[in-house]
Formats: C-alpha cells, structure tokens, sequence
C-alpha cells in the first residue's frame, strides 16, 4: 500500500496554512482550542473551543493572538469569531475549583468540556502548547498555536475577551485590588493591594503569593480557602458564569502551583 506524501506547512504561510492543509487532506472541520487566566493569581480560568468556516469565509481580519491585539481590536474579532464560526463554546472554571483539583487538570478539563461541547464535531483539533487527550478525533498540539492556526487564536480571543469581562465585574464586587486593570496578575499594585487588604475569595491560595498572606500558609488549598458565611472570612457567593468541571477518570490534582505559572504568556510579569 502507498504511503500518502507528507503534507508540508511552511513557516511564512500564515495563519490558516493549517488549517488549510488539514481541510485538504480531507479534516474539513478543524477546531482550535486555548485557555486565559493560568498564570493570573485570582479570577477564573477560561477555556474556549472554535470552528471557523472553510474559505474566505473563515478569514476573520486582524485575527491574531489575543495578547497581541489591543483591548478594542478583541472585542472587534470576538464580535466577528462570534458571529462566522460554525461552532464555538466557553468554559469557565472558578478560582475555588483550581485550588481544589490543580490549575493544569482543570486546564485540560476545561478545554476537553469545550471541545466537546462544540455542536459541530471537528474532524481534527489543535490547541495551544500542550495535548488534550481523552478526545475522539486527531489532534495536534502546536507550539504558540495561537499564532500559528488560527482556529487557536480564534479561541484565545473568546478565551481573553470572556475572562476579562468577567475581571472587570469581579472589580465592581471586590474594589481595591485593580482587577479591572490587571486582570488578576501579579503586578506592584496588585501585589500592594494583597498585603493591604489580605486575599478575597476570587484568589487563587493554591498560588503561593496568596497563600503568604492568607495566614493559613500550612493548609492545604482547600482549608485556605474563606468559608462563605462562616466566622473567619464571611464573603458572598462568587456566581461566576458558567459553571464549573470535573476531573476525568485517571487525572490526579498537581502539586500547588508558583506564583504566575504560564504568567508571561499571558503579558503578566513574575
């Protein structure tokens, strides 16, 4: 039996090269998946999943990573990715949830739950950096994928423009930190304003800057956390939108994660 040629993307083909090259040999529908908030210390984490038409169609102008694009330019291609892609999905994880089960299973919890929540099946997936297993199609983890494919950067303008969103009304509940600004990354006056005002409950105390001013530095994540309600820290409910997912069979919560684990992906500074 022949062996099909290899199919050769280059390195100056651009953002849908990929994509391209798989729809030719047959993946029509391709779906990129990337997450927002790993290396942010308070806030959710997001995940996000998208399908992008076939053609010109496809073709979303400016389309870029999101940390490369301007605030204003994110919410011109959300609006667009929203608008052409054949499928797309949002996954939200409560910062409660990533101390408990461990920032990467939630990481690869997240993006499994909004590949497989696309109401078009992709015949192929890439994602961001690392593989998603447990999927039922072919992918490909790429390096920097979301300035390589552009069904990546697609999900991590989804990804970004939701969590920062999310941030910005996160600021309204919790004034003083910045979160409006920052989005929950560690910059001077975040970190001021931890020492200040001590850790609210969209932090994540898994993250040892959290945890070093928490009081509660022997405990594991879980007990670290304020009890809603309760005597040592009474707050209320967070309510983030979206929900929250498990943990597949056979994955096993990481130790806590350092302070900004992934932070400079994502613009923060260590």
């Amino acid at each position: 039996m022949l062996t099909p040629p290899r199919t050769v993307v280059r390195r100056d083909g651009g953002l849908y090269a990929l994509e391209r090259a798989l729809q030719r040999r047959g993946f029509r529908h391709v779906a990129g998946a990337d997450e927002a908030g790993r290396g942010a210390c308070a806030g959710p984490l997001v995940a996000a999943a998208a399908v992008l038409p076939e053609g010109r169609r496809g073709e979303i102008e400016g389309l870029a990573d999101s940390k490369l694009l301007t605030p204003a330019s994110r919410e011109r291609i959300y609006d667009e990715v929203v608008a052409r892609a054949l499928a797309y999905a949002v996954v939200v994880i409560p910062a409660d949830e990533v101390d408990a089960r461990g920032l990467h299973v939630c990481n690869l919890a997240a993006m499994r739950r909004a590949l497989a929540s696309l109401t078009t099946r992709p015949d192929y997936v890439l994602t961001d950096g690392f593989g998603v297993d447990g999927l039922d199609v072919p992918g490909l983890a790429v390096w920097k994928g979301d300035r390589v494919a552009a069904c990546v950067a697609a999900a991590s303008v989804l990804a970004k423009v939701t969590r920062d969103r999310i941030m910005v009304e996160l600021d309204e509940r919790h004034p003083g930190y910045g979160f409006a600004e920052h989005k929950g990354y560690i910059t001077p006056e975040h970190t001021t304003a931890l020492r200040e005002l001590g850790p609210c409950r969209e932090h994540r105390f898994s993250y040892v800057n959290v945890a070093a001013v928490s009081g509660r530095d022997g405990q594991p994540p879980r007990s670290r956390r304020p009890v809603v309600g309760g005597p040592d820290e009474p707050m209320e409910q967070s309510g983030a939108p979206g929900g929250t997912v498990g943990v597949a069979l056979g994955e096993q919560p990481r130790p806590p994660a350092p302070v900004g684990e992934d932070v400079v992906m994502e613009g923060g500074v260590r």
